[in-house]
């Protein structure tokens, strides 16, 4: 049976360099990052990204890290509309832009040898019927599998709320419109409780051959805000338990963005949480 990675996303590092991020993160003793494309953070439109990415290939070759590349940053394409454009937009150039944005977030993790490109869908703005939308979604998913195809790079859908596909049973008809096997599921654990989305170590069995990553954070039902771990309703050794049950061997990655003003304190803190979790469960991280 494998051991749980335990990894952390560089959007809770706002304030750091990715390179001092990397370090500290492995020093506490994580093993893998979940790397959110930013300005400042391997941003996909610097014409050197290929050369940063040489660079952080080594730099987590050395520290023993894994990763995912994570697309979720709040003003990388446009600076005063958060997360805009989508897969979702109005606009085929809108829908467009954010096409090439996964096509270069496809390659950093090619070049970083990254398990995973983990996106969503986006919030759908204006007033269409449901086969209209769900066709530009599946339009985008399958130009992004056929690149990451090309690419040898597996795609981790993101169910998130507020988003067009929020839920798991929407992930599901997708699936069936984008079943290819490089296109599976990043699980965020706070979601699925927020939403109400079913007992959550059941959803991680029944989606266990689609799991590519997993994001961890606390929350309260009905409230889609990511706590730091003890502050919400979320009992995690059993969640911790069925991943290490279901051999689940990419990262468990922890998404705090909201607290990068305090960073690496809360980075021990989640780590000596989760880790006190998982004695509880009999549950080992990777080490």
């Amino acid at each position: 049976m494998s051991n749980v990675i335990l990894g952390y996303n560089t959007n809770g590092f706002a304030h750091h360099r990715f390179e001092d991020a990397v370090e500290i993160l492995a020093g506490i003793g994580y093993r893998s990052v979940a790397i959110t494309l930013d300005h400042f953070v391997l941003n996909p439109f610097d014409s050197d990204l290929r050369r940063q990415c040489v660079q952080a290939r080594r730099l987590l070759a050395r520290r023993r890290m894994g990763s995912v590349i994570e697309t979720g940053a709040r003003f990388l394409l446009d600076p005063s509309r958060k997360h805009h454009p989508t897969l979702m937009s109005r606009a085929l150039s809108d829908r467009v832009r954010r096409g090439k944005f996964l096509r270069r977030a496809i390659d950093a993790a090619a070049g970083l040898k990254s398990q995973a490109v983990s996106f969503w869908s986006g919030a759908l703005q204006d007033d269409v019927t449901h086969a209209v939308a769900m066709r530009r979604l599946v339009d985008g998913c399958l130009a992004a599998v056929e690149y990451a195809a090309q690419r040898g790079v597996r795609l981790a859908f993101e169910p998130e709320p507020g988003m067009y596909v929020s839920r798991m049973e929407q992930f599901d008809e997708l699936l069936d419109r984008v079943d290819h096997p490089l296109f599976g599921l990043t699980l965020d654990i706070g979601h699925l409780h927020c939403l109400d989305d079913g007992p959550i170590p059941d959803v991680i069995g029944r989606w266990k051959d689609r799991l590519f990553n997993i994001h961890i954070e606390d929350m309260r039902r009905g409230v889609h805000d990511h706590l730091m771990f003890g502050e919400g309703e979320i009992n995690f050794g059993p969640v911790l338990a069925k991943l290490q049950a279901i051999g689940y061997a990419g990262g468990v990655h922890v998404e705090l963005s909201r607290h990068s003003h305090d960073a690496v304190a809360v980075a021990r803190r989640a780590f000596e949480f989760l880790n006190q979790a998982a004695k509880g469960a009999s549950c080992r991280f990777e080490r």
